[in-house]
């Protein structure tokens, strides 16, 4: 034992001596192209639909795909010769073209498509006013168009999906000079305008902000947007006006340059958009044609070494033999001791396991990337949920511990109805599959595919794997023991990357709190009344909803809870959850403006082609020494593995005693145990689909879908405990009444976009509980005894109707 504290502490002394890396981790290729025929001059370039085209006044060109070998003379629709094309703009798949009368103004914005290999130009509305010095980008489905009417800058936009697109005119940039570029990127439009390439951002929410001065003289026209926080430019040195340009990059988070090698330009006469980076043009050196050259970031893979593996072998294998150990010890005939640990878990194990569980891998990679691009915002849910938790642990759980549940829906069934039972428990296990299990188990999976170069597909395959393994083996008690030890794994990781980033800094602690504190980077508290954005009293709304008045609702916690030995333990497992969450919530976002103080000061360090998520996991893999990767890599794991066996045995448990133990004849404990085992392997294979499913879309923050789908798929059962504990009038047709509505009128709110995503879930229960009491109204109130079912004393049956509850 020693020897092994000797070898860490070794370990952590290499770390720490280590000097941080300078160079790039994203170098440049660049490739010839075929030289245009014809030297006439040339309007501009852009990319259709993956076919790069080429405009002269005369003539239109495009490159022969799929090889890229040779260019084809191309012919506008009949009627497209009336308006004179000014200049082209695209994103590397649709094409815009600028058109006037050929003065030199802009007048109209025409789409340019390939269709059966023909070109067809399509008219938008005609501008307000003509422009000239005209730059345009796209940012999703809107278009901005940026000139000068006079002297004045203008900026308008155009929603391009709407059924009568119409422009709408925003107030210009601050300086009466031309834009130079145009560059639409993280929900905001950049510009850098002449004069000193001073770069300037737009957004719907703060107007113009100066995001300083560009590092050169950047090239007209090249702006482009790469990867989910980046955009590319020819940058030339402003001492050298001769000199070739550079392609530099501009992290729009940070705002911090960095200088893409490999690559260089000599007097190109346009740029554009396409694949991984840029393609321009540039006149042939006997002056007789038009050369072309493309240049593409090169995302390269930091493997890992032989100790990182053998540190994350290791842990795979410590869960498979507790897994193991416990599969050998129980006696697998007892639904009570596959479901909830024989009800023998002490208060302190339950409740590490609650935070483990609560803590998944959306805690260790999404929230640091949450920060890194935003604030310390969101942690404040974690601040007023303890607050919450100290309610649920006196007046809630120990109320539904003294039950002897193994399913916290069987609670409705005894208050209700069991077709109530059954509905919250089938939305349950959607929500938990399909909102939570596939996000979970992407997210590592992201990391891993990122480090490794494995494909996200095997990389998926082989975490559900082994968490299936493991949690089918050994149940409740597997699930819990193993969450106590990846808490330890996890949270150790975490911590030492904070460490490690700190350590790095030239001055320390101290800059790294005057950079975050300068960049507001640490704002926890937003007291604004707006309910498009997540503030204080929305996060108070969401906890009054979503933890103090319906934390039954989470079988995932609950089931922990339920597994100690008393109510009395069951509430102590809850103060030791809040204990630890504050704390906890404090390293994962700190962890995220580590991160970004790190690559303010190193962006070359930085992967444009990478999202916004895997900010963390790349960290992890290019900037951490041997053993100490696999050691952080094994967090990773671990706060995935802890939530998603966590979600198969309880989801497992679900389909056993809601469904199963409800609708088969002659069962017995010893069944229903290998059902469970059998669900338990199924539940894992559908989790892994969905993961798979999740991983062909590009999502901006996971983060934020993990909520959004919690908030829209879970709400609508969740107020039924609210009117079951809290209300003696409540009754199983109210309630049916009340789930429905509140899912039909959340789904309604959600395709508006009414709110923010924050407030779905506290919007659904409040509906829920609303509409769920009114209804109950028109029917007669129960009749049945309601003693220890709610938070009152009991009265006896209720008096207000003396007939028995109408079934549903």
């Amino acid at each position: 034992m020693t020897r092994a504290w000797l070898l860490v502490l070794i370990l952590c002394a290499l770390v720490f001596v280590m000097p941080a890396h300078a160079d790039s981790l994203t170098p440049v290729k660049a490739t010839a192209l075929p030289a245009l025929p014809s030297g006439e001059p040339l309007i501009g370039i852009a990319v259709v639909g993956g076919t790069p085209i080429a405009i002269q006044r005369e003539a239109v060109w495009m490159l022969d795909p799929p090889g890229h070998t040779a260019w084809s003379r191309a012919q506008w629709p009949e009627g497209a010769a009336s308006s004179v094309i000014e200049g082209v703009f695209g994103d590397g798949l649709r094409a815009y073209a600028l058109t006037g009368t050929g003065a030199g103004e802009v007048t109209t914005v025409e789409q340019i498509q390939v269709v059966n290999g023909e070109l067809r130009r399509t008219a938008l509305p005609s501008l307000p006013a003509a422009m000239r010095e005209t730059r345009g980008t796209l940012l999703g489905q809107t278009l901005f168009v940026a000139g000068l009417t006079g002297s004045s800058p203008r900026l308008l936009q155009i929603s391009l999906d709407a059924v009568r697109p119409q422009w709408k005119e925003i107030p210009g940039w601050p300086a009466d000079a031309p834009a130079t570029t145009l560059a639409g990127q993280t929900g905001a439009i950049f510009a850098t305008v002449a004069g000193g390439d001073t770069l300037w951002r737009w957004s719907a929410d703060k107007g113009w902000t100066a995001r300083g001065t560009v590092p050169g003289i950047v090239l007209p026209g090249s702006g482009r947007a790469i990867g989910q926080a980046h955009i590319i430019y020819l940058v030339r040195d402003p001492t050298q006006p001769d000199a070739p340009a550079e392609l530099r990059t501009f992290q729009t988070i940070t705002g911090s340059w960095a200088t893409l090698p490999g690559a260089t330009v000599s007097d190109p006469l346009y740029s554009a958009a396409w694949q991984d980076g840029l393609f321009w043009a540039q006149a042939s050196a006997d002056g007789r044609g038009i050369d072309f050259t493309q240049a593409r970031v090169q995302s390269t893979k930091v493997l890992l070494k032989w100790l990182d593996w053998l540190v994350i072998i290791t842990y795979l294998a410590s869960m498979i033999g507790i897994g193991l150990f416990f599969y050998l010890r129980e006696k697998r005939n007892s639904t009570a001791s596959f479901f909830v640990g024989g009800r023998s878990i002490p208060f302190w194990a339950a409740g590490v396991s609650l935070y483990a569980t609560n803590t998944s891998s959306i805690s260790f990679i999404a929230i640091p990337a949450k920060a890194f691009e935003t604030n310390w915002q969101y942690l404040t849910n974690n601040l007023i949920a303890v607050l919450g938790l100290m309610f649920v642990a006196v007046w809630i759980v120990p109320l539904l511990r003294r039950l002897d549940l193994m399913s916290v829906f069987s609670y409705l069934e005894t208050r209700f109805h069991p077709a109530i039972r059954m509905l919250a428990s089938a939305l349950c296990i959607v929500m938990q599959i399909g909102s939570r299990m596939s996000v979970i188990l992407f997210l590592p999976a992201l990391a891993i595919a990122t480090i490794t170069g494995i494909s996200l597909t095997l990389s998926i395959l082989l975490m559900g794997g082994f968490t299936i393994i493991y949690t089918a083996m050994g149940g409740m008690k597997a699930v819990i023991w193993t969450d106590f030890v990846q808490v330890i794994v996890k949270m150790g990781g975490a911590i030492f990357a904070i460490v490690f980033i700190v350590w790095q800094l030239k001055g320390g602690f101290g800059e790294f709190v005057e950079i975050a504190t300068a960049e507001d980077k640490m704002h926890l508290f937003d007291f604004s009344f707006d309910l498009t954005k997540a503030t204080v009293w929305g996060f108070i709304f969401l906890v009054l909803f979503d933890v103090v008045l319906t934390f039954p609702k989470d079988q995932v916690l609950m089931q922990r809870t339920l597994s100690t030995k008393s109510d009395k333990e069951a509430g102590r497992s809850i103060w030791a959850f809040a204990a630890i969450m504050i704390p906890g919530g404090f390293v994962f976002y700190g962890i995220g403006t580590a991160l970004y103080v790190y690559y303010k000061a190193h962006p070359e360090r930085m992967n444009p082609l990478l999202p916004i998520d895997a900010t963390f996991p790349l960290f992890i893999a290019a900037e951490l020494p041997m053993g100490v990767t696999g050691l952080i890599i094994a967090g990773i794991f671990a706060a995935a593995m802890a939530t998603l066996s966590g979600i198969m045995n309880s989801v497992a448990t679900l389909v056993s005693v809601d469904f199963y133990d409800k609708l088969v004849k002659n069962g017995t404990q010893k069944k229903s145990v290998f059902f469970a085992e059998i669900m338990t392997v199924v539940v894992g294979l559908v989790g892994i689909g969905a993961a798979l499913l999740l991983s062909r879309f590009d999502i901006h923050s996971l983060f934020d879908v993990s909520i959004e789908l919690a908030g829209l798929l879970s709400g609508g059962f969740a107020g039924a405990y609210t009117l079951g504990m809290f209300t003696r009038r409540a009754n199983s047709p109210g309630v049916a009444i009340g789930i429905a509505s509140s899912i039909a009128l959340t789904f309604l709110a959600w395709s508006f976009k009414l709110v923010h995503p924050y407030f779905y879930l506290a919007i659904s229960i409040m509906l829920c509980i609303v509409i769920g009491y009114l209804a109950s109204l028109f029917f007669p109130a129960p009749t049945r005894s309601l003693d220890g079912l709610t938070i009152y004393r009991d009265l006896g049956p209720s008096r207000a109707a003396p007939e028995a509850e109408p079934q549903v």
